[in-house]
C-alpha cells in the first residue's frame, strides 16, 4: 500500500502543478494583462480604432485602407494611400518579396509611377518613393508628407475646395518621429481623408 502511495505520489504532484499553472498562467495572468492594458492604454488595447464624426467605427489607425473603385481606379475626391501588396487586407499580411532588380518589380514600378503621373499632373521625377513601393506588411497607414502635399491639387479640384484649405490640412495632419528622432514624419490617410470629409 505504502509502494503505490510512492509510486502515485509524483503524478499527485504533476496535477497539482498543473491546475496551479492553468489557473496562474491561463486565467490570472491574461485577465491581468488585458487589465492593465484597458486602463493604461485603452485605445491602443482595442485595436487603434478611428470613428467618424457620427461615431461610427470606420477602421484602425493601424491599418491602411483603399480609396479607390470598384476596378481598382483612385477616387479623385480622396487621398490615396501607399500601395498594398496585401490589398489592405489584414489576414493577408504580405510583401511583395521582390528584389530591386526583378522585372516584375520594376514593371510595376513603372505602371504606378505613370498612373500617378497622369492622376495628379506632375513629372514622375517628383513622385516620392513611398506612392511607388508597398511596405514589407503590406498594410501601412501612413504615407510621407511628400506624398500627401503631392495630391492636394487633385483633391481640391475635386472637391472645389481652395488649395490653401488643403494644404493647411495636411499640414496639420502630420505626424512626427517617434521619440522625436525615430523613424520618418507621416501622415495618416484614413485620419487625413475624414478631416477632409468634414470640410466639404
Amino acid at each position: 500500500m505504502a509502494s503505490s502511495r510512492g509510486f502515485a505520489r509524483p503524478y499527485w504532484v504533476a496535477l497539482r502543478y498543473m491546475i496551479v499553472a492553468t489557473i496562474a498562467l491561463g486565467i490570472v495572468y491574461p485577465l491581468a494583462v488585458f487589465g492593465v492594458g484597458q486602463l493604461a492604454l485603452p485605445a491602443q488595447a482595442n485595436g487603434s480604432l478611428i470613428t467618424d464624426a457620427g461615431g461610427t467605427v470606420v477602421g484602425s489607425s493601424l491599418i491602411g485602407q483603399s480609396f479607390t473603385d470598384a476596378d481598382g481606379n483612385a477616387l479623385p475626391e480622396w487621398f490615396q494611400s501607399r500601395p498594398s501588396a496585401a490589398g489592405y487586407d489584414a489576414s493577408a499580411s504580405v510583401g511583395s518579396n521582390y528584389g530591386p532588380e526583378n522585372p516584375d518589380f520594376l514593371d510595376e514600378i513603372a505602371a504606378r509611377k505613370a498612373a500617378i503621373a497622369e492622376l495628379e499632373g506632375v513629372d514622375p521625377s517628383d513622385i516620392p518613393v513611398d506612392a511607388l513601393t508597398t511596405s514589407a506588411s503590406g498594410l501601412d497607414p501612413q504615407i510621407s508628407p511628400e506624398y500627401a502635399l503631392l495630391q492636394v491639387p487633385r483633391v481640391a479640384e475635386a472637391r472645389g475646395l481652395e488649395e490653401s484649405q488643403v494644404h493647411d490640412l495636411v499640414e496639420s495632419a502630420i505626424q512626427g518621429r517617434d521619440l522625436g528622432y525615430l523613424g520618418n514624419e507621416t501622415v495618416n490617410v484614413l485620419q487625413l481623408n475624414l478631416a477632409l470629409a468634414q470640410l466639404g
